[in-house]
């Protein structure tokens, strides 16, 4: 379990962009470009953006979903079938916005010190904030590709 656990916390914090390549978030997540597409197929949450010549841009959550998945394929063990059914089960009982945590994050006044807080759980959701203050202060991205950006995200 410690050598699984060392693998997750291996993985490359999430920079603050709005847009992700196949290759990046490849790099990010430690998921082959070939199976990111095979998954995508797989996953019907899992949808990025196509823009020029069908090339793939995650968002934020996109690449926080991709995590969540590996983590359920390569280290809970799960098959598609299950990881799929787990994946939607957590979305039935959680907010939609937010992508599911492995587990609960505690309330600050609940924790007794700091040791008792996943320092992976806390990362995933400082993310998430960051990203939902980016949606706020730039807007929303039409999911259809209308609003233009290059490929590093800006605008």
């Amino acid at each position: 379990m410690s050598e699984r656990r060392s693998e997750r916390d291996a993985l490359p914090p999430i920079p603050a962009k709005r847009y992700f390549t196949i290759g990046e978030v490849s790099e990010l997540c430690a998921v082959k470009p070939h199976v990111l597409r095979y998954w995508e197929q797989e996953f019907t949450q899992l949808k990025p953006v196509k823009r020029r010549g069908n090339r793939r841009y995650y968002q934020h959550h996109e690449v926080l979903l991709i995590r969540r998945i590996r983590e359920l394929l390569y280290e809970q063990g799960f098959t598609i079938n299950g990881a799929r059914n787990r994946l939607e089960s957590q979305r039935q009982g959680a907010p939609e916005s937010v992508a599911p945590a492995s587990a609960p994050v505690p309330p600050v006044a609940a924790v007794s010190g700091v040791t008792s807080i996943d320092p992976n759980l806390l990362r995933i959701e400082l993310a998430e904030v960051m990203r939902l203050l980016n949606v706020v202060r730039f807007g929303v991205i039409d999911p259809e590709g209308r609003d233009s950006f290059d490929a590093e995200g800006e605008h």
